[in-house]
């Protein structure tokens, strides 16, 4: 997924949100439930490009159809060095409608979901204003 990996390794997150679906399905690597919708979802991608530094994709694998990708990263979360999978379906349309991010080391893990939650009510907030 060209476009998606390219607006986030350029920071562009406006491209990022254009590229989902309205009705897209986050999983997230540090929470059992995961978030539906474009709002919540873009509103989590922006603070974690915040949290996630020295962010680079490594390599990038598709299915056969076109239509699933995973993209395999490496960052840095405080002192912490993370390495992780994006992994997008598409649909019909070419926007992504599910995306499920993995992490490792446990401790890498650890760090981003301290991060993130200390973020999460600005993230609820901004999801809200992005639905209104």
């Amino acid at each position: 997924m060209r476009a998606f990996r390219e607006a986030v390794l350029s920071g562009d997150l406006d491209a990022v949100e254009a590229l989902l679906a309205e009705d897209v399905v986050f999983t997230s690597p540090v929470v059992f439930a995961p978030y539906s919708g474009k709002a919540i979802t873009a509103a989590i991608l922006r603070e974690v490009a915040q949290v996630m530094e020295d962010f680079r994709y490594e390599r990038e694998l598709a299915g056969a159809d076109g239509r699933d990708h995973a993209l395999v990263f490496a960052a840095r979360v405080g002192d912490r060095e993370i390495s992780g999978c994006d992994f997008l379906h598409l649909d019909e349309e070419g926007l992504v409608d599910e995306m499920t991010v993995m992490v490792r080391p446990l401790s890498a893990a650890q760090a981003l979901a301290a991060a993130m939650g200390a973020r999460f009510d600005r993230i609820a907030a901004e999801a809200q204003k992005r639905r209104a």
